[in-house]
């Protein structure tokens, strides 16, 4: 902490020298659409005989300050506009206003549709300090997007992870979403789920959105904690625009496997309630009710030459999904230097999942009882070894909720001074009680083989690898008789609650003077950040106790799987009721109870306390800003150490235990470090329509908290052989040097290209390992899974991204508008092969895809508007295996989506929506016995929505 309060006095000083008081004139104005509806943000204004430019802020308003006395030119520039000049005369005291009023070229309107949501977008990019991409309210509007995750696929370098066939987490340039940091309104977002730190966006709805910027270099003002981008999403504020703001949307949702209906609602407001306070807000409405139709395979193995997985799982996801997230916001103007803002945000997000399936449990075979394997089929029969058949449902309710407020302002003084200034609070959460995950029947299948014939058999085809279809033949009739499965066990999650939440307060400010046609401003600045995240886990297991069997056939239900038949299987609720209803018939088994409880519990505090010292010299052409920042981090980690003695096993006195027994102990452990963080990124103007961008700067990224939480987790079973699931709480962050360039063309008033390259130099990135004979945090295992810190990697890559209105083309072809994207990413490590830390393979990064593509083909005429988007993620790997051949991969995704609309009225539009037209799936795989392997298959179908929206 020291250091950051020596920057921030060095800083302060530098100020203070500087200030001396302006004895010149300043311009001030405005820059609206020609409809007076809105600000135009990021219009380049320029003092034309002074060669000094500004960009406009979100309300559309520009000032210069310390301007000789005199008479210039001001010329305002903006993409999707004709530039439009104006003369002011500067008083060599005081202030002159000039406002600039700009219409679309063929005067279409700036701040509505297709056209210019591309102008926009194109306008912010070339304004911005950082090699950085923009998506506004509008262009969220004209995407089929179901989240704000969906929202970012359709920039150059992003994609997401999908959860069921929805955008949930998101990734840039091909890389872990773990490696990027997510703001709301300046306030950093905690993660609802108790296993990662990356948000998963899916929470909240694109309807209260205004525009998400995606940094991808930073600048010493910012939070460090990022080796991606900085994704920052900003809620509308009222003095954004020039009229008062009311819109509604209706409309419904159908999901074809599911064969349902559901409404989606929201409504959005901005009003000012006088010259100096302003509120603004909206409110948005989503179910959801979809299916999801799921193969799960595991266990692979090639004893008998030809891979076949030991376990196969058929699932059937009927899901229920409610999004509700709401915001509202205040600002007000206290006197002509200061405004201040006070803005809320909340999301929930319901989901309730029926999860039934059937599951193949062949398990592990003697030679001579290997499956029959003939060409793509393997033959499991009951005679030669004893396999498992299960049926079972999960009835699981989960809540998300992420809220957040902020208070803040900003203060300019005539002298050149600015502060800006906050106090902000977040918390998400995500809680279950009272699942059933799940309700399990089971039946055994073993013959003695004396009989010919009276063996089931289970053949599984893996002709189509993606989807190993089964087929049962023999003595069937215990297979389909739902009076012959009994139950195994219940596991009932008493309690599943994670807590995220962070308090943070900083102050930034700066100084600018003028030297010539040149400007220099020195900013200093302080943040902290106070974190907690807590997770508190109870699980219960419960076999039947009570008179007689509890069968499959008293709680049966109904199939809506489509691959193949699975029936019999559980009802979604009625094990559910039969539990609760008949509790007193089941037993507790406390052993199992008291160790799954105990292990996943966990709590780390953070502190991050932060300092920069920066400057921004600006000549015109050249933008340089350069500096450091210091990061300090403090960490108070708690956990448990939980072991599991198997009866017989060695207990540690020496005794023999004579039971299952669980040892718990509770343990803390601290840490603390500090990085330096230098930065620099330059601007070069080569023309006006081209733009040169360097960028150099040191960033990090904490571990995931639930991989610091000592959680270790150690059973030792009869014959004292010890297995170990360890978090490691001496990992270390996450340190990257970051070098990014990138040329912009804005080849027309209605275009732009850009390519952009980028290298990244990563130490102690993180994998989970499986290590053998390993001692860890003083306890010994035969074979543990921990995360530790790789040595190095190297990430490089580049995009190329394209947008163009053809305007230029004959009617009715003048209304096409084509955007396209494309990153290329290299991202590799090396991670201990066997267990042996010593001995070390090349593997890509985790989560990291190397190409990425997005492409758009959209028209807009008159009032109908048109769009079609692709957007294509190449395959990553998911998870590391015991062996490389057993590594899961991803494999990739291409999915087309489709929007119409219709302007019915000044007041109306009509619109439509079809998601996922092409039934992208989602597959992951190994790759035993140079093959693939399937890991897992869903396929989801596609979503239409239709509705209307009204503008008051």
């Amino acid at each position: 902490m020291g250091s950051s309060r020596w920057l921030l006095g060095a800083a302060m000083g530098a100020i203070a020298l500087g200030s001396a008081p302006a004895i010149a004139g300043e311009i001030e104005g405005n820059v609206i659409d020609a409809t007076g509806t809105a600000g135009l943000r990021a219009v380049e204004v320029e003092i034309e005989e002074l060669d000094r430019k500004v960009a406009t802020a979100s309300d559309g308003s520009f000032r210069f300050v310390d301007v000789p006395a005199g008479t210039y030119t001001l010329r305002a520039d903006y993409i999707g506009a004709q530039a439009q000049e104006v003369s002011v005369t500067v008083p060599a005291t005081g202030s002159v206003d000039a406002d600039f009023t700009l219409a679309g070229i063929d005067g279409q309107i700036l701040v509505v549709g297709q056209r210019a949501n591309l102008g926009s977008a194109l306008s912010r990019k070339r304004a911005a300090d950082t090699v950085s991409d923009v998506i506004t309210r509008d262009a969220i509007g004209q995407f089929p997007d179901q989240n704000v995750a969906e929202s970012l696929r359709r920039l150059p370098g992003v994609n997401v992870l999908n959860d069921q066939g929805e955008g949930r987490f998101v990734s840039v340039r091909g890389l872990d979403p773990e490696l990027n940091s997510t703001s709301l309104n300046g306030v950093r977002l905690p993660a609802p789920e108790s296993d990662v730190r990356s948000v998963a966006l899916d929470v909240i709805s694109s309807d209260i959105i205004e525009s998400i910027e995606v940094k991808k270099s930073l600048t010493p003002d910012m939070d460090a904690d990022t080796i991606g981008a900085s994704v920052e999403i900003k809620t509308t504020s009222a003095f954004d625009r020039e009229k008062d703001l009311l819109v509604a949307k209706i409309e419904g949702s159908y999901n074809e496997k599911a064969n349902e209906l559901t409404p989606k609602a929201s409504l959005d407001f901005a009003s000012r309630l006088g010259e100096n306070v302003g509120i603004s807000g909206g409110v948005s409405y989503y179910q959801r009710t979809f299916e999801t139709d799921n193969i799960e395979a595991d266990d692979w193995t090639d004893d008998g030459g030809t891979p076949y997985a030991q376990e196969i799982q058929y699932r059937d996801y009927d899901v229920e999904r409610e999004r509700i997230s709401a915001t509202l916001g205040m600002d007000f103007r206290a006197g002509e230097t200061t405004e201040l803002y006070i803005k809320g945000t909340w999301s929930q997000f319901d989901d309730q999942e029926y999860r039934r399936r059937l599951t193949f449990d062949f398990g592990d075979f003697e030679d001579e009882d290997l499956p029959t394997l003939v060409g793509s089929t393997a033959t499991f029969s009951s005679d030669t070894a004893e396999f498992t058949v299960e049926r079972d449902v999960k009835d699981r309710f989960e809540r998300q909720r992420i809220y957040s407020i902020v208070l803040g302002g900003e203060t300019k003084l005539d002298s050149g001074f600015f502060a800006e200034y906050s106090a902000s609070y977040a918390k998400a959460s995500e809680r279950e009680n009272g699942s059933l995950d799940p309700t399990q029947f089971e039946q055994d299948f073993e013959g003695d083989g004396d009989v010919i014939g009276d063996e089931l058999l289970i053949a599984v085809d893996y002709s189509d690898p993606r989807v190993p279809l089964y087929q049962a033949a023999g003595n069937t009739s215990g297979f389909f008789d739902p009076a012959a499965y009994e139950l195994k066990d219940i596991e009932l999650t008493a309690l599943s609650s994670a807590e995220d939440e962070e308090y943070a307060g900083q102050f930034d400010a700066e100084y600018e003077m003028f030297m010539g046609n040149a400007s220099l401003t020195l900013q200093a600045g302080a943040k902290g950040r106070f974190r907690k995240k807590t997770y508190d886990k109870t699980v219960e297991f419960y076999e039947w106790d009570g008179d007689g069997d509890y069968t499959l056939d008293m709680v049966q239900g109904y199939q809506t799987y489509d691959i193949i038949g699975i029936s019999p299987l559980p009802d979604f609720t009625a094990p559910t009721d039969y539990f609760y209803g008949n509790f007193d018939q089941f037993e507790l088994q406390e052993i199992d109870s008291e160790f799954d409880s105990s292990v996943e519990d966990y709590r780390v505090d953070e502190a991050i306390m932060a300092g920069y010292v920066m400057a921004t010299y600006d000549n015109g052409p050249l933008r340089a800003i350069g500096g450091v920042r210091y990061e300090h981090t403090k960490n108070d980690i708690f956990g448990n150490t939980v072991t599991l003695y198997e009866e017989d096993a060695t207990l540690p006195d020496g005794t023999t235990a004579t039971d299952d027994i669980v040892v718990f102990a509770p343990v803390q452990y601290e840490k603390d470090y500090g990085h330096l963080l230098p930065s620099l990124n330059l601007r070069y103007e080569v023309q006006p329509d081209l733009l040169v961008r360097l960028a150099g700067y040191r960033s990090l990224v904490r571990p995931k908290l639930s991989k610091l939480a000592p959680r270790f987790a150690v059973e030792v079973n009869d014959e004292d052989e010890i297995e170990g699931e360890f978090g490691n709480p001496d990992l270390d962050p996450y340190e990257a040097w970051n070098l990014d360039a990138s040329l912009e063309w804005y080849m027309s008033r209605t275009g732009g290209i850009s390519a952009a390259v980028f290298y990244k130099d990563v130490k102690n990135y993180i994998v989970d390992t499986v290590q053998e004979g390993v001692t860890f945090n003083g306890i010994y295992a035969d074979e543990a899974v921990i995360p530790i810190n790789g040595p190095s990697a190297e990430v490089f890559g580049a995009e190329l991204s394209f947008s163009q209105a053809l305007t230029m083309l004959p009617a009715p072809l003048d209304g096409l508008l084509v955007q396209a994207n494309y990153t290329y990413t290299d991202a590799t490590g090396m991670v201990p092969t066997d267990g042996d830390a010593t001995d070390l393979r090349k593997i890509t990064l985790p989560s990291t895809s190397k190409h990425t593509f997005n492409a758009v083909l959209g028209y807009e005429k008159g009032p109908l508007s048109l769009r079609l988007s692709g957007t294509y993620r190449d395959k990553y790997l998911d998870e590391l295996g015991d062996e490389p051949d057993e590594d899961r991969y991803v494999d990739n995704h291409f999915q087309l989506d489709f929007s119409a609309k219709y302007q019915l009225t000044d007041m109306v539009q009509l619109f439509g929506e079809w998601i996922n037209i092409n039934n992208a799936k989602y597959v992951a795989y190994n790759n035993l016995g140079n093959q693939r392997n399937l890991y897992q298959y869903e396929e989801y179908d596609w979503t239409a929505k239709f509705g209307a929206r009204v503008v008051f």
